[in-house]
Parts: C-alpha cells; structure tokens; sequence
C-alpha cells in the first residue's frame, strides 16, 4: 500500500502541467489515541460491550510515520493522496478484563484518504501556513488473540477521515521542513478468526514533523 501511495504522486506528477507543482511529504512524530468503546462477539459466542483505553507507542518498532502526495494545481489549492502508518493498543487491563490476551491495530493502524489542501504562501515570512482534510479507509493490521482463536492480518474495516494543520518552511528550493497537528477518525468492523468480530472508533492526536521535497 505505501508503494501505491507513492506511485499514485509520481504519476500525477509526471501529468501535471508544467505550471503545478508536485509536493511529496513524510513525516513522524508523536500519535497518541483516546479511549474508545470496543463491542462484538467473542470467538466461540458471547457478546462484549466495555470502553478501552488506547496506548499509541510511537517509538516504538514499527514506529509511527506517514508520506503524503500533493498536487498544488494553483499557488493556493492542491489535492493528493496521504496513507499513515498508525498504531494502538488496548489497555492490558481492559483487554484482560474480556478474556483477550491481544486487542491491537500496530502494523499498522493505517489511514489512506484522499486530501483537499489548502496554503497561504509567505504568509509569515517565509513561513507557509496550511490546512487540509481527506476522506478514505482505514486498513489496520488486527493482530487479536483470545483462548477460542486468534486473528492475525490485514483488513480494511470501514470508512476514516483526517484533519490537519501545519506550518513549512524552505530549507532551499526543492526542500523545506515541517511541522503541524493531525487528527484522524476511522470507523472500524474487524472480523475475527473463529467467528467473532470487533468494532471501534479509533481516534488519533499526532504532531508531526518531517521534510518535504517539491518538484
């Protein structure tokens, strides 16, 4: 998936006019992620309905990180396509609590949306404020265990949305850094080996801060 992210910019890219600007963006930083209800049924019968609480590790392998592509059709207005590399982990508590010896999404969490931008150039100097919002899907890898069965793979399970807002600031021409706030929101139904299943609300905080390249 990250190499179709990447090849979708390359390729928008080499279409654009020579007016457009192509920016490719990656990034890191810390993701953190709040309490959210977790429901389904249990491998084997058995219903669960219990709020859990999140744990993002950022740092820790595979890290948090994510690339974006941005087509800048005007100084102003760009569109692209951006897949970040999330991840959370249930709680030992509350996952115990229901019977689970493994309750995460940590190879990742990953969020692939189609994006509006927006930029104010020099804005602030040589400062360059922007916002932007995508809408896409979340494809998580669900990495779940319980004494009836284990589930262990990837999924796509259900629609996800993100905001963010940042700063960038050339390095030189080609280069610049960054830094902003993203929040994302995924909607999510797991199927679990065995017969059972999980759904959840993944919300995420991250600030992020990375390179740039534009071309």
């Amino acid at each position: 998936m990250r190499k179709l992210i990447l090849t979708s910019a390359l390729v928008a890219a080499c279409a654009a006019p020579a007016a457009a600007e192509m920016e490719l963006s990656f990034y890191s930083g810390w993701q953190t992620s709040p309490h959210s209800r977790a429901t389904g049924t249990l491998p084997g019968g058995g219903d669960y309905n219990a709020l859990i609480g999140w744990e993002g590790n950022s740092f820790e392998m595979p890290p948090y990180y994510g690339v974006r592509g941005t087509w800048w059709r005007s100084e102003t207005l760009g569109f692209g396509l951006e897949f970040t590399h999330a991840k959370v982990y249930a709680d030992k508590g509350d996952r115990e609590a229901l019977g689970f010896s493994a309750m995460e999404f940590t190879d990742g969490h990953n969020i692939i949306t189609a994006n509006v931008m927006r930029r104010w150039p020099n804005q602030w100097g040589a400062a360059t404020p922007y916002v932007g919002g995508g809408i896409g899907f979340a494809m998580p890898h669900v990495d779940v265990e319980h004494p009836n069965g284990k589930t262990f793979g990837y999924q796509v399970t259900g629609p996800a949305a993100r905001a963010t807002a940042g700063v960038s600031y050339p390095i030189n021409d080609r280069f610049s850094v960054f830094g902003e706030y993203q929040f994302t929101y995924s909607w999510n139904e797991a199927d679990l080996d065995g017969g059972g299943s999980l759904k959840t609300d993944i919300k995420t905080n991250a600030v992020n801060f990375g390179l740039s390249l534009n071309f």
